[in-house]
């Protein structure tokens, strides 16, 4: 088939690419004369302006098949107005809008002040991407109307939250087959930080679910958000053909429209393409199929009767920026692209067929001549594969001042995660090793034991030994977990060593018990002096805060035990404690209430997930809604309570604790039933206090975790919990010197059980 490609960016590169892999004769040019279009048995328009333009009406006048929607249909992109009044009318969920014309900036500022809630502002026509404002606090969106007013019509959106992905439907006016879902990367920015951009990254298939948790329908969303379209503008005598691109947010109530466009996505096109069955269908024969109103065909013999095309794979895309952009992007410079025979037209990679070059802003001499230069996308069997190459092809890929985000595709862990046991830890079957444990630890205990295993630590009585009144020591013993790959792997252990001696001092606070000296455990595959130091300048730090002794350890080298570069670190902490004041005590009974304590970051906790989860963004950049590194967050040290709850113990109020909850693997769920008597249950309320951002930022990607899954993984900003009695409760909370919140109460349970109760 000779098929016309018109357009010049990177989308018209990738299609002329899919095209060309297929067999057929294909020009790719930014623009037509009538004989040339005349010329082709199909022309397929890139750009947004070439429809806004009339591209396929003319072709229509000239009889040549056009894969695009006359001027009129293409309303439905070039004005966000129209087509949320469309959706409006056609029932397709969205949110709230009203649409204003240039200069009504008081009328806008009017209507938002009615809405209560934050918006976007959205240029009422084409922008090139970059028309849409997403302003964060009352003065940046007054800022941000009265800017849009000054250039033209606008609309105004309530703002909505969740993830955002990309449902390219292909369609011959009457029925409609789509291609994979994709997530486009909208902000300059690692994290989904900075300005909007054109695009700088997509991947295909996005492995995204909904607020519910389950697996997206492609067949589901085609009926909410393309279908409707299609049948309205049928019985209007119009119909549609070409690409209908519905971009979507999934929000806690459901899908949402975010805008209709109405050609391929860039760089979502980059992504997809590449993912179709060679072996059954292929781009040109489809969008023909489409202009003359026999996608039936397609879908019986090519689909099996789905309304999803044959895809293979995975695919990820990452797009090489100009220095400055999206501002003024710098031009001029040579583009050098070592692997890959050329820079200025779509080629694959000549040592790995994986990855594709697609230029876009680059001119016939190899110079960067726009503001997206480049992007690489990679293929392979599984996204992380894809990604690999992508990024692996794009270490050859060199221009002065090239802007790449490292971190493409950096949700999309979180959405396929489901429980801890996703990322390699099952609590279940650490809590059954306990107790397969236990019987064998049992037998070595003796009366002067007064709590062993299942308890935060154990506590020996030293009264006989020590000839004292009842003097007991309390013992804990613990580990950092997985968060030492990281802090490894960053090069920042000194807080690992910190962490360990916090976590145990806590442990043997919730008794009541004051440290007295500390034992370290440091093991390797390979001893480095320097690491161990660092290791252990930690653990003195956070002893000398307590007034612990370090006493000593054991460093062990271990090769073949674990792998080259890792270590562990582990520690016992000593503490004691006055018998008559142990906690929990014997008082603690239904209507007691629970105090919560601050976290201050993930503890010791979580971090298989975590790390699981983080896998595809960078430590050094600074996620939206952070105020700092997401390593620094992940790497703060494990909180020691010692200085805040000490002084309560002590003091007349510390009668007044029945017990305290250390909040550590496990989470809530499994940590305050430690300390209540059989029968009792905790329930405690969601949303009593505050959701710290790293926290937040965890919650929004792992949508496929339950919150019970949620909170037993990780502490969600809760560090300590303290059970007093309802009538000492404010007595309790202004005793200590920092903000507190009361999360729940005790409540009657089951006879042989303890258990928490989460309620929204």
């Amino acid at each position: 088939m000779r098929v016309l490609v018109l357009g010049s960016g990177g989308r018209e590169q990738a299609i002329t690419w899919a095209c060309r892999e297929a067999g057929h004769d294909v020009t790719i040019a930014a623009s037509a004369t009538d004989d040339e279009l005349q010329a082709h048995e199909l022309v397929i328009p890139g750009p947004e302006t070439l429809l806004a333009d009339g591209i396929a009406d003319r072709c229509a006048a000239l009889g040549v098949a056009c894969f695009g929607p006359t001027a009129d249909l293409a309303r439905l992109e070039t004005s966000k107005g129209h087509s949320r009044d469309l959706a409006v009318t056609l029932g397709i969920p969205g949110p709230a809008h009203a649409r204003f014309d240039a200069g009504a900036a008081d009328a806008a500022l009017a209507w938002w002040t009615a809405l209560g809630a934050p918006v976007v502002v959205k240029f009422d026509g084409l922008a090139a991407g970059k028309g849409v404002e997403v302003p964060d606090g009352d003065d940046a969106i007054r800022a941000a109307i009265v800017d849009m007013a000054a250039r033209g019509p606008f609309v105004l959106e309530e703002r909505m939250h969740g993830p955002e992905c990309s449902l390219l439907a292909l369609c011959d006016g009457r029925r409609a087959v789509a291609l994979p879902l994709a997530q486009d990367h909208k902000r300059i920015g690692e994290g989904d930080t900075g300005p909007n951009t054109g695009g700088m990254g997509a991947y295909a298939p996005a492995p995204l679910r909904s607020a519910d948790g389950r697996d997206l329908d492609i067949e589901h969303l085609l009926d909410v958000f393309v279908q409707p379209v299609l049948d309205h503008l049928a019985t209007q005598g119009t119909p549609y053909i070409g690409v209908l691109y519905a971009g979507l947010m999934l929000t806690a109530d459901g899908p949402r429209l975010v805008e209709y466009n109405c050609r391929f996505g860039d760089p979502e096109t980059q992504a997809v393409l590449p993912l179709l069955d060679p072996d059954r269908i292929d781009l040109a024969t489809i969008a023909l199929a489409c202009t003359q109103g026999d996608l039936d065909m397609v879908i019986d013999a090519v689909c099996d009767g789905e309304r999803t095309l044959p895809t293979v794979g995975a695919a990820c895309c990452v797009v090489a920026a100009a220095e400055d952009y999206p501002a003024t992007p710098r031009t001029g410079m040579a583009v050098l692209a070592a692997g890959f025979p050329s820079v200025t037209e779509a080629c694959q990679s000549v040592d790995d067929a994986d990855a594709i070059l697609f230029p876009a802003g680059v001119d016939a001499d190899g110079r960067v001549s726009g503001g997206r230069v480049l992007a690489v996308t990679g293929t392979g069997p599984d996204l992380a594969t894809a990604r690999s190459r992508a990024y692996a092809a794009l270490d050859g890929i060199a221009f002065d001042g090239m802007q790449v985000r490292r971190d493409i595709a950096w949700r999309a862990p979180g959405a396929a995660l489901r429980s801890y046991a996703a990322a390699g830890v099952d609590i279940a079957e650490g809590n059954r090793a306990v107790e397969r444990m236990r019987a064998d630890v049992e037998r070595t205990l003796t009366p002067a034991v007064l709590r062993g295993v299942g308890s935060f630590g154990g506590v020996i009585d030293l009264s006989a030994a020590a000839g004292m009144a009842e003097p007991v020591l309390v013992a804990s013993t613990d580990g950092v977990g997985t968060k030492v790959e990281l802090a490894a792997r960053l090069g920042r252990v000194r807080s690992v060593g910190t962490d360990i001696v916090n976590h145990c001092i806590d442990d043997v606070l919730v008794q009541a018990a004051r440290p007295l000296f500390f034992l370290d455990y440091i093991a390797a595959s390979v001893l480095d002096a320097d690491l161990v130091a660092d290791v252990v300048a930690g653990m003195a730090d956070a002893c000398a805060a307590a007034g612990c002794a370090l006493l000593g350890g054991e460093t062990a080298e271990m090769p073949g035990v674990y792998a080259p570069g890792a270590f562990d670190v582990a520690g016992t902490l000593v503490g004691i404690a006055d018998r008559a004041n142990l906690l929990p005590r014997d008082d603690i009974a239904v209507g007691h209430r629970l105090i919560a304590l601050a976290s201050n970051g993930p503890h010791t906790n979580g971090y298989s997930f975590l790390r699981k989860l983080f896998d595809w963004f960078p430590m050094d950049a600074v996620p939206a809604g952070l105020d700092r590194p997401l390593g620094d967050a992940l790497l703060e040290p494990h909180r020691s309570y010692l200085d805040v709850l000490g002084p309560l113990l002590d003091g007349p109020s510390g009668s007044a604790v029945s017990a305290l909850a250390h909040i550590t693997g496990g989470g809530l769920p499994e940590n305050v039933p430690r300390v209540l008597p059989d029968g009792v249950d905790a329930r405690i309320h969601l949303g009593s206090w505050p959701t710290p951002p790293l926290f937040a930022l965890v919650r929004d990607l792992a949508v496929g975790v339950d919150t019970e899954e949620l909170h037993r993984m990780l502490n969600m900003g809760v560090g300590m919990v303290i059970v007093c009695p309802p009538d000492r409760v404010d007595e309790v909370r202004s005793a200590i010197d920092e903000e507190t919140w009361v999360i729940g109460e005790l409540v009657a349970g089951t006879p042989g059980e303890r258990r928490v109760i989460l309620e929204s």
